[in-house]
């Protein structure tokens, strides 16, 4: 990948995790509240991180079978399985594993950034 590639989806990802983190902890009251709610399941109702990575894909462009390449690319290091559907063209396949790897990197990231989140809520308290 080369460093202007790579520089993009570093944006990426940090923007994601950035507006993810904000909504999560405005829909949860709070980063711990967040945070557990994340972990017991990604896709509850006040989490939905599977419809949020969708609109992310679309936002930037991404929900085509070249953006699912560069995210792949950039994660191609991550190992995953991904069910595949029988008549499921490669386009589609491709989209399906980047939006999936895409959305667990982006969930750990949040993680990382909602744990920060609650130690610096402790500690004003």
């Amino acid at each position: 990948m080369e460093h202007y590639q790579r520089q993009q989806f570093d944006f990426l990802l940090f923007t994601a995790v950035e507006r993810y983190s904000e909504r999560l902890i405005q829909h949860n009251m709070g980063a711990g509240n967040a945070l557990v709610r994340l972990r017991q399941d990604a896709n509850a109702a006040g989490v939905r991180r599977d419809a949020f990575v969708d609109a992310l894909f679309s936002e930037f462009l991404l929900d085509n079978a070249a953006g699912a390449c560069f995210v792949l690319q950039a994660l191609s290091s991550q190992v995953m399985s991904v069910p595949m559907r029988e008549n499921q063209s490669i386009g589609d396949l491709l989209i399906q594993m980047a939006k999936t790897v895409f959305a667990q990197l982006m969930q750990q990231k949040t993680e990382e950034l909602l744990e920060q989140s609650t130690l610096f809520e402790e500690s004003i308290l």
